[in-house]
Protein backbone atom coordinates (compact mmCIF):
# COMPACT_ATOMS: atom_id res chain seq x y z
CA UNK A 1 0.00 0.00 0.00
CA UNK A 2 1.45 3.29 -0.68
CA UNK A 3 1.72 5.97 2.22
CA UNK A 4 -1.21 7.94 0.29
CA UNK A 5 -3.65 5.17 0.78
CA UNK A 6 -5.24 3.80 4.41
CA UNK A 7 -3.28 1.30 5.67
CA UNK A 8 -4.65 -1.03 7.33
CA UNK A 9 -4.48 -1.25 11.41
CA UNK A 10 -4.55 -4.62 13.46
CA UNK A 11 -5.95 -2.34 16.71
CA UNK A 12 -9.48 -2.25 16.50
CA UNK A 13 -10.46 1.52 16.84
CA UNK A 14 -13.61 3.66 16.95
CA UNK A 15 -16.48 1.82 15.54
CA UNK A 16 -19.41 2.83 13.02
CA UNK A 17 -20.99 5.90 13.43
CA UNK A 18 -25.04 6.26 12.93
CA UNK A 19 -26.52 9.53 11.97
CA UNK A 20 -29.85 10.18 11.53
CA UNK A 21 -31.34 10.70 7.90
CA UNK A 22 -34.45 11.31 6.01
CA UNK A 23 -37.04 8.47 5.02
CA UNK A 24 -35.40 6.67 7.95
CA UNK A 25 -32.23 6.21 6.55
CA UNK A 26 -29.03 6.06 8.98
CA UNK A 27 -25.48 7.06 8.07
CA UNK A 28 -23.09 4.49 9.03
CA UNK A 29 -19.17 3.66 8.50
CA UNK A 30 -17.25 1.12 9.03
CA UNK A 31 -14.36 -0.08 11.45
CA UNK A 32 -11.32 -0.41 10.52
CA UNK A 33 -10.13 -4.25 9.67
CA UNK A 34 -9.24 -7.12 11.67
CA UNK A 35 -6.04 -8.14 9.26
CA UNK A 36 -2.26 -8.66 10.00
CA UNK A 37 -0.24 -8.58 6.63
CA UNK A 38 0.17 -12.68 6.49
CA UNK A 39 -3.20 -13.37 6.23
CA UNK A 40 -4.50 -15.98 3.92
CA UNK A 41 -8.40 -15.72 3.91
CA UNK A 42 -10.01 -12.49 3.77
CA UNK A 43 -14.26 -12.38 5.39
CA UNK A 44 -16.12 -9.86 4.01
CA UNK A 45 -19.31 -8.47 5.56
CA UNK A 46 -21.04 -5.58 3.86
CA UNK A 47 -21.71 -3.22 7.00
CA UNK A 48 -21.65 -3.45 11.12
CA UNK A 49 -25.24 -3.95 12.69
CA UNK A 50 -26.69 -0.96 14.77
CA UNK A 51 -25.52 -3.28 17.75
CA UNK A 52 -22.34 -3.76 16.50
CA UNK A 53 -21.54 -0.15 15.88
CA UNK A 54 -23.12 0.27 19.16
CA UNK A 55 -20.35 -2.19 21.30
CA UNK A 56 -17.92 -1.24 18.85
CA UNK A 57 -17.12 -4.87 17.52
CA UNK A 58 -17.66 -6.70 14.56
CA UNK A 59 -20.80 -9.20 14.53
CA UNK A 60 -21.67 -7.77 18.03
CA UNK A 61 -25.57 -9.09 18.31
CA UNK A 62 -25.67 -11.90 20.63
CA UNK A 63 -27.64 -13.68 18.32
CA UNK A 64 -24.95 -13.43 15.88
CA UNK A 65 -23.42 -16.75 14.61
CA UNK A 66 -20.40 -15.18 13.75
CA UNK A 67 -17.94 -15.70 17.04
CA UNK A 68 -19.75 -18.78 18.52
CA UNK A 69 -19.02 -20.64 14.68
CA UNK A 70 -15.55 -19.35 14.77
CA UNK A 71 -14.91 -20.21 18.53
CA UNK A 72 -16.05 -23.87 17.22
CA UNK A 73 -14.16 -24.09 13.80
CA UNK A 74 -10.57 -22.33 15.20
CA UNK A 75 -10.52 -23.24 18.72
CA UNK A 76 -11.13 -20.54 20.89
CA UNK A 77 -13.77 -19.47 23.47
CA UNK A 78 -16.73 -17.51 21.87
CA UNK A 79 -17.05 -15.42 25.05
CA UNK A 80 -13.25 -14.20 24.93
CA UNK A 81 -13.31 -10.47 25.54
CA UNK A 82 -13.91 -8.69 22.10
CA UNK A 83 -10.05 -7.66 21.47
CA UNK A 84 -9.02 -11.43 22.26
CA UNK A 85 -11.61 -13.09 19.46
CA UNK A 86 -10.03 -10.26 17.22
CA UNK A 87 -6.26 -11.57 18.05
CA UNK A 88 -7.74 -15.49 17.41
CA UNK A 89 -8.40 -14.30 13.63
CA UNK A 90 -5.12 -12.52 13.41
CA UNK A 91 -3.16 -15.71 14.28
CA UNK A 92 -5.34 -18.25 12.61
CA UNK A 93 -4.50 -15.64 9.44
CA UNK A 94 -7.97 -14.46 9.03
CA UNK A 95 -8.69 -10.93 8.44
CA UNK A 96 -12.06 -9.30 8.62
CA UNK A 97 -13.72 -6.19 6.92
CA UNK A 98 -16.40 -5.08 5.39
CA UNK A 99 -16.86 -4.46 1.47
CA UNK A 100 -18.80 -1.03 2.36
CA UNK A 101 -17.06 2.05 4.00
CA UNK A 102 -20.19 4.38 4.38
CA UNK A 103 -23.77 3.92 3.39
CA UNK A 104 -26.85 5.15 4.12
CA UNK A 105 -29.09 2.28 5.49
CA UNK A 106 -32.49 1.82 7.64
CA UNK A 107 -31.14 0.53 11.15
CA UNK A 108 -29.57 -2.84 10.04
CA UNK A 109 -31.11 -3.60 6.97
CA UNK A 110 -28.60 -4.90 3.94
CA UNK A 111 -31.33 -4.67 1.54
CA UNK A 112 -32.41 -0.55 2.54
CA UNK A 113 -28.34 -0.16 1.67
CA UNK A 114 -27.99 3.02 -0.15
CA UNK A 115 -24.96 5.24 -1.45
CA UNK A 116 -22.40 2.85 -0.95
CA UNK A 117 -18.91 3.86 -0.92
CA UNK A 118 -16.49 0.67 -0.88
CA UNK A 119 -13.53 0.05 1.59
CA UNK A 120 -10.13 0.31 0.12
CA UNK A 121 -9.49 -3.20 -0.72
CA UNK A 122 -7.71 -3.22 -3.36
CA UNK A 123 -5.32 -1.40 -1.17
CA UNK A 124 -5.70 -4.29 1.89
CA UNK A 125 -5.22 -6.83 -1.10
CA UNK A 126 -2.22 -5.55 -2.43
CA UNK A 127 -1.00 -5.17 1.21
CA UNK A 128 -1.79 -8.92 1.74
CA UNK A 129 0.32 -11.41 0.05
CA UNK A 130 -0.26 -14.59 1.12
CA UNK A 131 -4.15 -13.98 0.40
CA UNK A 132 -5.77 -16.81 -1.66
CA UNK A 133 -9.58 -16.65 -0.67
CA UNK A 134 -12.04 -14.42 -0.32
CA UNK A 135 -15.33 -15.54 1.57
CA UNK A 136 -18.43 -13.24 1.94
CA UNK A 137 -20.91 -13.61 4.51
CA UNK A 138 -23.42 -13.35 3.06
CA UNK A 139 -25.34 -12.26 -0.44
CA UNK A 140 -25.24 -8.48 0.42
CA UNK A 141 -21.40 -8.80 0.98
CA UNK A 142 -20.54 -10.70 -2.42
CA UNK A 143 -22.84 -8.47 -4.49
CA UNK A 144 -21.33 -5.14 -3.17
CA UNK A 145 -17.67 -6.43 -3.85
CA UNK A 146 -18.83 -7.78 -7.36
CA UNK A 147 -20.34 -4.52 -8.29
CA UNK A 148 -17.92 -1.42 -6.67
CA UNK A 149 -14.81 -3.47 -6.17
CA UNK A 150 -14.07 -6.17 -8.69
CA UNK A 151 -14.60 -4.19 -11.74
CA UNK A 152 -11.29 -2.13 -11.17
CA UNK A 153 -9.27 -4.94 -9.10
CA UNK A 154 -6.07 -5.58 -10.40
CA UNK A 155 -4.79 -9.09 -8.40
CA UNK A 156 -1.45 -9.95 -10.22
CA UNK A 157 -0.75 -12.69 -7.45
CA UNK A 158 -2.36 -15.69 -9.03
CA UNK A 159 -5.92 -17.71 -8.17
CA UNK A 160 -8.08 -15.68 -5.29
CA UNK A 161 -10.97 -17.69 -4.54
CA UNK A 162 -14.24 -16.45 -3.40
CA UNK A 163 -16.89 -17.59 -2.04
CA UNK A 164 -20.11 -16.62 -0.98
CA UNK A 165 -21.30 -18.45 2.77
CA UNK A 166 -24.26 -18.48 4.67
CA UNK A 167 -25.07 -15.22 6.23
CA UNK A 168 -24.22 -15.74 10.42
CA UNK A 169 -26.81 -12.90 10.92
CA UNK A 170 -29.91 -13.97 13.25
CA UNK A 171 -31.97 -12.28 9.87
CA UNK A 172 -30.61 -15.33 8.06
CA UNK A 173 -33.01 -18.38 9.55
CA UNK A 174 -33.29 -20.17 6.38
CA UNK A 175 -30.57 -22.96 7.18
CA UNK A 176 -30.07 -24.65 10.22
CA UNK A 177 -26.75 -23.23 12.58
CA UNK A 178 -24.89 -26.75 11.86
CA UNK A 179 -25.41 -26.25 8.07
CA UNK A 180 -24.17 -22.97 8.65
CA UNK A 181 -21.25 -23.81 10.72
CA UNK A 182 -20.14 -26.84 8.29
CA UNK A 183 -20.05 -24.61 5.42
CA UNK A 184 -17.44 -22.23 7.39
CA UNK A 185 -15.64 -24.88 8.34
CA UNK A 186 -14.97 -26.35 4.89
CA UNK A 187 -14.56 -23.05 3.15
CA UNK A 188 -11.89 -22.15 6.25
CA UNK A 189 -9.87 -25.36 5.76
Amino acid sequence: MSSSEPRPSSADAEGPRGEGGEGGLQAFSSFPPIWREDARVLVLGSMPSVRSAELGQYYGHRQNLFWPMMGEVLGFDPALPYLERAECLRRSRIALWDVARVCLRNKSSDASMRAVEPNDLAGLLRASPCLDRILFNGAKAEELFRRLVLPGLVWPKGPLSMRRLPSTSPAFAAMRREQKIALWREALA
